[in-house]
């Protein structure tokens, strides 16, 4: 009886724990809803061809965000380029050429606490470094030199992930064959690896396109009436001219703002979605 009675409470309180996480996912998902209805409601009337196509302006029927959506394709761009190739070579060294010592597991863990360090403290960063040390100035450049310093631990972190989950039997094999180690890697490590690398990077270039405190401190602009041509030029992020536009005195740059969260939300999704295609498409591939 007594294991029978432990058993029914074990139960017990199994249902009530999945009741509770159930109920705090219907919060969550009923606080989201309410916040994207009060959007669209608010910015579906605002969009148009001329809110993509039109520069910032003092009156919110002329207003648009063109130079943003430059300005943040152009960061998206150079943090790519910046993050990717360095991410991956750092969990390549960590995972394949690293030994199991001390000084490994300290990098390692330093790079786990890093992927938790608040957002602005790498906008104080690129400051004094980019910013003034080095001499770029408040720059695309700076911009996204700082998102790529955000975002590598992230990226790091899921290839390391990826890079484990390769079969060890998969690397015995190609080893059994004569290959040299960085055929091993590029050959069957990185393709088997490849959908979880992508997934990881993807999802932090997201995170780093609506990032607006990091771009504050380094200096993107609230106001830009030009287009930026290179990465030395000045510029600003569809999160710093949605910020600038909540915070105007004139009810409707409310809904413009609104119409500016709904189009950063269209490229979020974009992106996100490009990851899982990406992924089902190598796993697939792995598959055959």
């Amino acid at each position: 009886m007594k294991e029978q009675d432990i058993t029914k409470r074990r139960k017990l309180k199994n249902k009530i724990f999945h009741t509770l996480i159930f109920l705090c996912t219907l919060f969550g998902i009923f606080i989201l809803s309410i916040l994207l209805f009060s959007i669209l409601s608010k910015g579906l009337k605002w969009l148009s061809m001329d809110f993509i196509t039109n520069f910032p302006s003092r009156f919110p029927k002329k207003a648009g965000i063109y130079p943003a959506l430059f300005g943040s394709l152009w960061l998206i761009i150079l943090t790519a380029l910046i993050s990717f190739p360095v991410g991956i070579g750092t969990a390549l060294y960590l995972e394949e050429y690293a030994k199991d010592n001390k000084f490994t597991e300290f990098i390692k863990l330093n790079i786990a606490n890093l992927a938790g360090v608040p957002a602005i403290i790498y906008g104080m960063l690129g400051l004094a470094v980019f910013v003034r040390l080095l001499g770029f100035g408040r720059s695309i450049l700076s911009g996204a030199l700082t998102m790529s310093l955000l975002i590598l631990p992230t990226i790091i972190i899921s290839s390391q992930e990826a890079l484990r989950s390769v079969p060890e039997s998969l690397k015995q094999a190609s080893y059994a064959l004569g290959t040299t180690k960085w055929q091993t890697i590029t050959g069957v490590i990185l393709p088997y690896a490849l959908p979880g690398i992508l997934t990881g990077t993807i999802l932090g270039l997201s995170r780093a396109l609506g990032e607006a405190a990091p771009l504050i401190v380094v200096g993107a602009l609230a106001y830009v009436s030009f287009i930026p041509k290179t990465p030395f030029d000045q510029f600003t992020v569809l999160p710093i001219q949605i910020f600038n536009w909540s915070s105007m005195p004139k009810k409707e740059f409310q809904n413009v703002a609104a119409a500016g969260i709904i189009v950063l939300l269209f490229i979020l999704l974009g992106i996100n979605s490009i990851a899982i295609i990406l992924r089902n498409k190598y796993q697939i591939r792995m598959k055959d």
